[in-house]
């Protein structure tokens, strides 16, 4: 349900009719603009002491608990984001004719912040995900953010939800950016008024199954994506088709659902929220990005470090076949991070895979987290610190 949130109304107007030298406290946090960088604030706490938030760090999952504080910004139909603001995390308002609503015009992004023992917060190539949720937004016929903006606004929000980025090695802080047609649109067509916004929650591992191998079913009914969709960008479109699918294999007892190309139902695709690498030997396999297939920032950061580690690994068309002659499958994302596959069911054969010490996943992962924790020297840039 939508509540109607003057305060929301009362503090954008507020921010907008500001001079650009002004400051103002939105929150509890001062913010500070200025002419020459409207996005360059400075957050500083007034109310919040605690270190951490009262949550049971041992025990998260993956689901939204509140946070503190969401990042919001908004432009209208041909103009720029210029200026954005924190504020008080809650409900929105939205008209009942806004283009999100009524004809799904959307995208999002997600990506994390990590705690460091010495207390410092790590973002893990946000620039990519700039650039991501550009493409996405032009595709959906929206503006969206410069990659200055972007990651600025991803480090205000970081910042002031500090005492929910969980303690070292208890879990990261899922960061949702997001960009919604938000304006009054009655025929189809794109909204007059777009919204950029960011909310953060703590999470641990996105599968109930913690860091235990997969169970994937693949899915010969329903289609993810075809030729020329919205498959390759994070169009909010994409998701709600394949809860039914999702729903279904759940019920049967397995993790996910693996998609085929929608044109011959033969060549593997991606799974319902992440993408998958086949090993054979030292040869690593991934379904190319063409299209139908998300370009996921994970699985680009994993081919460089397994190219790195020696494996020889191409992105190519893959028969779903030839699965059965496959040492290893993992899966990659965000969310998921690297998550080892132990089984996969298709036309009722039950395929299994290598699992556990010494794979090449389990390899791969600990490498990938521990450049995202700072635990090791990340040589390729990939590493942003927000500074404190």
């Amino acid at each position: 349900m939508i509540q109607r949130s003057t305060r929301f109304g009362h503090l954008l107007r507020s921010f907008r009719d500001a001079p650009s030298s002004s400051s103002s406290k939105i929150g509890g946090y001062l913010l500070a603009s200025t002419a020459s960088s409207p996005l360059k604030q400075a957050c500083v706490s007034t109310n919040r002491d605690d270190e951490f938030a009262n949550l049971d760090w041992d025990n998260l999952g993956f689901g939204m608990v509140p946070t503190d504080y969401m990042y919001i910004m908004k432009c209208s139909k041909g103009e720029s984001f210029e200026h954005g603001q924190l504020s008080n995390f809650g409900n929105i308002e939205l008209s009942p004719a806004s283009g999100v609503l009524n004809y799904g015009q959307g995208a999002y992004e997600g990506t994390k912040a990590y705690k460091k023992e010495d207390g410092r917060l790590l973002l893990f190539r946000p620039d990519q995900n700039a650039i991501r949720l550009k493409n996405s937004a032009e595709r959906m016929c929206m503006p969206s953010p410069s990659i200055d903006q972007f990651v600025d606004a991803l480090k205000q929000t970081v910042l002031a939800n500090k005492r929910w980025v969980p303690p070292p090695g208890k879990g990261s802080l899922y960061i949702r950016p997001l960009i919604m047609g938000s304006g009054e649109i009655l025929g189809l067509g794109a909204a007059p008024e777009y919204t950029f916004l960011i909310y953060v929650s703590p999470v641990g591992n996105y599968f109930k199954e913690g860091l235990a191998p997969l169970n994937l079913y693949v899915e010969e009914e329903f289609d993810r994506a075809s030729r020329g969709g919205t498959g390759g960008v994070k169009s909010i479109t994409n998701y709600a088709p394949g809860l039914k699918a999702l729903t279904r294999a759940k019920n049967r007892g397995f993790s996910d659902v693996l998609y085929l190309d929608s044109t011959n139902k033969k060549n593997l695709e991606e799974v319902s929220s992440c993408n998958i690498f086949v090993v054979k030997g030292n040869a690593i396999s991934t379904p190319a990005t063409n299209g139908t297939i998300l370009a996921g920032i994970t699985r680009k950061s994993i081919i460089d470090i397994a190219r790195d580690h020696g494996y020889q690994v191409e992105e190519g068309t893959i028969t779903v076949d030839e699965l059965i002659h496959a040492d290893e499958v993992f899966c990659t994302g965000t969310a998921v991070g690297v998550a080892p596959v132990g089984s996969i069911t298709y036309q009722g054969t039950r395929m299994e895979f290598k699992t556990g010490a010494q794979t090449v996943s389990q390899q791969l992962y600990f490498t990938l987290e521990a450049i995202k924790k700072g635990l090791i020297e990340d040589k390729k840039g990939w590493i942003v610190e927000i500074d404190q």
